[in-house]
């Protein structure tokens, strides 16, 4: 699974080793960090992108991102491609929780689903935060959930 930063670059060591430096780092600069997950994607064609993103926020002192970008061709109705962004983020989550329980950082997954019932993502909306509450993490969806809906966006569009 290749990731890479905001600039390009591509992290070369495994996700959770970069992620524990990046902890390290922040906080020797005497920064309070929160980690939020999220995922989002966009049918272009017969292809459709996904874009994973953990995003490190500094209390008061800016962010910065790690990404992850797939591609795949397999059909989707709206609410399997939603639970399938809630799925790849919860991976994510799931991989680094015990590492940020170590360090005393919060996490969040952010879901890129709306819950207004007028919009077609809203149709998934209550089992995927069924299943982000059922597996410990907190639960952001639209307007609060940045991670996916702005942060992922960008990367998919």
């Amino acid at each position: 699974m290749t990731w890479r930063k905001f600039s390009g670059e591509v992290i070369q060591s495994p996700i959770l080793e970069e992620v524990e430096k990046a902890i390290e780092r922040e906080t020797h600069l005497g920064n309070k960090l929160k980690v939020c997950i999220g995922t989002d994607s966009q049918v272009k064609g017969t292809v459709t992108d996904f874009a994973t993103v953990i995003v490190f926020l500094r209390e008061q002192r800016g962010g910065f991102m790690f990404i992850h970008q797939e591609r795949t061709s397999q059909k989707m109705s709206i609410k399997e491609r939603m639970l399938t962004e809630v799925q790849k983020s919860i991976d994510i989550a799931y991989k680094l929780c015990d590492l940020l329980d170590l360090y005393d950082v919060d996490l969040e997954v952010h879901a890129d689903i709306n819950t207004n019932p007028m919009f077609k993502s809203n149709q998934a909306l209550h089992e995927a935060m069924g299943y982000i509450l059922s597996m410990g993490f907190v639960f952001k969806a639209k307007p609060e959930a940045f991670a996916s809906s702005y942060c992922a966006n960008k990367i998919v569009q």
